[in-house]
């Protein structure tokens, strides 16, 4: 007889929350993109009433191209993908590949985040849940600047917040160095953005600093910066020998360091302990 234990539960479980988050964002970032993720009063009363609840304008998902209301099987993560072939089932124009992989990331993320923590001497649900915040903001961070070169500073300045939250209440490092790391992170991006009159790097780049300095804290802010500049040298080298970008062609940066927040998050610090092995 085949039982499912309670570790596989809760990586099913965390599976589909994975794939329903990831359509989420996907949404999310389209209408944030298109200026159609807003605010405005609803008036139940009518015409002169006082606004008593806010509204999201947006509605149901759309086709990004012919704004059909999509129907609810065209919205189940993955496989409406795959059933239809990547293609509207009215317009036939191509539904983005990047919808379908940041389902696919989101899901698998999770899971690996679950098998992490559940492999740990000891559970910590609040530590697994600021992994499961800051991953899915990090893929946010990630795709919206690898598509539109923009770093949302309401998304840096939330995860900011919670960062901080979460530091003062559970953490067993000095705050101190969560102070110092948001400084450098921030003070990083700071003197660049300075020195060249925002034309290296955004604003953008300053207020995820400042997250990332937040959530790792000093000296693992260092990591962060580390793998992200080497992942960004590797990814650039290809594109210049080939050509398919010159010295001067912009250079979504978010996208690195979102990835080098992530790597840091978790192997951080067994990176800084085993560089003060090695200069001992």
């Amino acid at each position: 007889m085949f039982i499912i234990s309670a570790d596989w539960f809760w990586y099913g479980l965390v599976l589909a929350a994975g794939l329903i988050l990831g359509s989420y964002l996907n949404s999310w970032m389209w209408r944030v993109h298109e200026g159609r993720w807003q605010f405005k009063p609803r008036f139940p009363g009518g015409e002169g009433a006082q606004p008593s609840t806010i509204a999201r304008i947006g509605g149901r998902s759309v086709c990004i191209h012919c704004q059909r209301v999509l129907a609810w099987f065209e919205n189940i993560p993955l496989g409406s993908f795959l059933v239809l072939r990547g293609r509207c089932r009215t317009c036939r124009r191509a539904i983005p590949l990047d919808y379908f992989l940041v389902e696919l990331a989101a899901a698998l993320l999770f899971v690996g985040i679950t098998y992490y923590h559940l492999h740990l001497p000891a559970f910590s649900p609040w530590h697994f849940f600021r992994d499961i915040f800051f991953s899915a903001l990090l893929v946010v961070v990630f795709v919206y600047d690898l598509k539109y070169y923009i770093i949302l500073p309401s998304l840096t300045l939330a995860g900011t917040t919670i960062a901080i939250f979460f530091n003062i209440q559970y953490s067993t490092v000095g705050i101190k160095y969560w102070i110092l790391g948001a400084i450098v992170g921030g003070g990083f991006f700071a003197l660049q953005y300075l020195i060249s009159s925002g034309r290296w790097i955004g604003a953008g780049d300053i207020y995820l600093g400042v997250m990332m300095g937040a959530l790792l804290g000093w000296p693992v802010i260092l990591v962060a910066f580390f793998a992200a500049y080497i992942l960004g040298a590797l990814a650039a080298v290809p594109l210049l020998v080939f050509k398919k970008k010159g010295l001067k062609s912009e250079v979504p940066l978010g996208t690195f360091l979102a990835v080098g927040t992530f790597i840091a998050m978790f192997w951080g610090n067994n990176a800084i302990q085993w560089y003060w092995s090695l200069i001992r």
